[in-house]
């Protein structure tokens, strides 16, 4: 392919972002759908003036080196040019490489909140399957098969067995590791976004910048500078929220004495942002109390940001859903108090924007999940009833999720809805 093929309209010159596209073998790098080859010219297509065409191509790319959450050979290979877009002022849709960029490098963000990203753990889970003798694990599988109690359990352990394939196992870890490692080492070039003159842009590096702690060396002093002079709700919000992220044990006294003063903002979702930052950050007696207030206000719906706050990037705007996760973090110092109101949030949501609430509030009440169950409903605390009766009394819309009863039977509790009805002493429907 010669760079004219790739170019976003006829003899337009190819925009300096591509340069090097066509050095790529694509044809030998693979995607959700087999050959990547298609990926230059969508890749093309993101810097036309044309709205329409840049649409369709990021809608093309979430859904092959993108598919729902996976990342591939192609995945990595895309990321250099992508940095490069979004780091041209004269390109339009900046934003949207930007939010592109964090997928490929974390996935779903919700999976890696409110903790940020283990990214050591990460590193030697990688290590651990590439050391594994494949041989071995087969006989580990054959040994589990063979120990089935009946024919049922036989044929579901067989399943898995025959499901299991190390290469591609190996294949799939290390797209992701190589696509997060893809974006890390764009990081020098998204730096100076933070200072870009669109509100957006600025918004989306901070997002990019929040889940490298690797990097946190560079980044968090140019986030810290940028609390002084950012004036956009969203953009600062999102700057807060990724100090958070990004501060370890050792910087968080000073982080959190830096990140106070923004709980008594003007905005909402400002004094939200510094106080999901604080929980983060675990600063005990640094407006622990004044923090927790913040979130349960937020979490219980007595405090609603207006609809422009849902454009931050985290958690994919649901602040309540994010805030009930970032009250668990206040569990051991604020236990009752988190727990009404991540049960409060709870009675307040229906659907999907019920799943993290749900989680959050079953882990506030009953600590990690397990498939023994709290035990009998009259053993249980208030506390504990009164949750069990509001998740039993969610609506059939919510219920018909199988993401929401598998939440609720991860912590051993009866499913579905009729039955959790039985089991608190509700009457039948």
């Amino acid at each position: 392919m010669c760079d004219s093929a790739i170019v976003t309209e006829i003899n337009a010159p190819v925009p300096a972002a591509l340069s090097g596209l066509d050095a790529v073998d694509w044809s030998a790098l693979t995607h959700a759908y087999g050959p990547a080859d298609d990926v230059p010219a969508l890749l093309g297509a993101l810097c036309s003036p044309d709205e329409e065409r840049r649409r369709k191509a990021l809608y093309e790319l979430y859904g092959n080196i993108f598919h729902q959450g996976s990342r591939y050979p192609a995945t990595a290979a895309a990321v250099p040019f992508l940095v490069r877009m979004a780091a041209d002022p004269r390109l339009p849709d900046r934003a949207g490489c930007l939010r592109l960029l964090a997928a490929l490098a974390i996935g779903y963000d919700e999976a890696h909140l409110p903790g940020g990203i283990a990214i050591t753990e990460w590193r030697a889970a990688v290590e651990e399957v590439r050391a594994q003798d494949p041989e071995a694990i087969r006989a580990e599988y054959d040994a589990w098969v063979e120990a089935a109690s009946d024919d049922k359990e036989r044929r579901m352990r067989e399943f898995r067995r025959d499901m299991y394939d190390h290469d591609r196992q190996l294949e799939a870890l290390a797209a992701e590791l190589g696509a997060y490692d893809a974006v890390r080492a764009g990081i020098p070039a998204l730096l100076p976004l933070l200072g870009d003159a669109d509100a957006a842009v600025r918004t989306g590096a901070a997002y990019v910048l929040a889940w490298f702690p690797e990097a946190a060396g560079e980044s968090l002093p140019r986030l810290l500078a940028a609390l002084n002079e950012e004036r956009e709700p969203v953009a600062l919000a999102t700057a807060l929220v990724a100090i958070g992220l990004l501060g370890d044990d050792g910087s968080g006294p000073e982080l959190a004495l830096r990140l106070r003063p923004f709980l008594t903002a003007g905005e909402p979702v400002v004094r939200w942002a510094a106080a999901t930052a604080l929980a983060r950050l675990g600063g005990r007696g640094i407006g622990a109390a004044v923090t927790a207030e913040v979130l349960a206000a937020l979490v219980s719906g007595a405090e609603e940001p207006g609809p422009d706050e849902t454009r931050v990037p985290f958690h994919e705007g649901d602040l309540r859903g994010y805030s009930a996760a970032s009250l668990t973090l206040l569990a051991d110092r604020y236990p009752r108090e988190a727990l009404d109101a991540v049960t409060d949030g709870l009675a307040a949501t229906t659907g999907p924007a019920s799943f993290p609430v749900a989680t959050a509030a079953l882990r506030l009440a009953f600590g990690e999940p397990g498939p023994e169950g709290p035990g009998a409903f009259t053993a249980l605390t208030e506390a504990q009833r009164r949750l069990v009766r509001v998740l039993a009394e969610r609506d059939k819309a919510t219920w018909q999720w199988a993401n929401f009863s598998g939440i609720v039977r991860s912590w051993g509790l009866p499913t579905p809805r009729d039955a959790l009805r039985a089991y608190a002493g509700l009457p039948e429907e």
